[in-house]
């Protein structure tokens, strides 16, 4: 029941952030359209590596807190604006997410699992809040979330019993591979395209790789949807492998890129 609830203020949240993200659709061209390509790209790596899995949606979130707590540690070395497109893109994620959990796994929910996640983000979206009011409540709820709720999310999830089949099983090795892999192939590739179509963007293609490299860390909106998808305790651990492997490397591997990347 607590879990619940704390699941519910997380994508209460998320509904408020994509709120305020959606107010300047034109300079947020870019990072939606990379954010559509960081989801469709792992989801098809996914199914090319096992056609036959309906866990391929946990491939594909990005997690906001994660990917802006690593990006936090860089502190004056990275672009400013690489927060910026890395919060658009977390935001268009977050939104592409709930858009693919109610097409197809609404069928799968649960009324206490509904409330979680669509209930709770459509309250967040639709709540009629002015500017200022949508603003402080985010500042408000957004260190809850990343210092509480997501650490309490992944704490419970840290997949504890794993045995040695599960390091080399088909939805581990997709998990990784898709999102390690697959999330800053989409974002750079689509990212391109949106430049060359007449898109605009503030930062480099080095930076809008180093932003798809961090955007591997998925864990709270993935664990969701896994959850939902599962069919049993075995897969379920073993998407929460894959998940805590990919975040890690992506995370590692993101800070060093953006690190060694200057900005312009």
């Amino acid at each position: 029941m607590v879990l619940d609830l704390l699941i519910a203020l997380f994508f209460f949240l998320v509904g408020l952030e994509i709120k305020a993200g959606l107010k300047d659709l034109r300079s947020a061209v870019v990072p939606i359209v990379a954010a559509l390509g960081g989801m469709l790209v792992p989801a098809t790596i996914y199914l090319l590596i096992n056609p036959d899995s309906n866990l391929w949606a946990s491939s594909m979130p990005t997690d906001i807190a994660l990917a802006l707590g690593v990006l936090s540690l860089l502190g004056k070395r990275v672009n400013p604006h690489v927060r910026l497109f890395l919060l658009t893109l977390a935001i268009a994620d977050d939104l592409f997410s709930l858009i693919v959990l109610a097409l197809f796994y609404g069928h799968d929910l649960d009324p206490r699992s509904a409330f979680s996640t669509l209930v709770a983000a459509a309250i967040g979206f639709v709540l009629p809040l002015r500017p200022h009011a949508l603003a402080k409540t985010i500042k408000v709820l957004s260190p809850v979330s990343t210092y509480f709720i997501v650490p309490v999310i992944v704490l419970v999830n840290i997949p504890w019993q794993l045995t040695l089949s599960a390091f080399t099983s088909s939805i581990t090795i997709s998990i990784i591979v898709a999102r390690s892999i697959g999330k800053i192939v989409g974002i750079t590739f689509f990212a391109w395209i949106a430049l060359k179509l007449g898109g605009h963007s503030k930062i480099s293609m080095k930076e809008i790789a180093g932003v798809g490299t961090l955007a591997g860390m998925g864990l709270t909106v993935a664990l969701v949807i896994a959850k939902i998808a599962a069919t049993n305790q075995a897969q379920l651990d073993q998407v929460r492998l894959g998940l805590f492997v990919s975040a890690i490397l992506s995370g590692i591997a993101g800070y060093v890129w953006l690190r060694r990347t200057p900005a312009i």
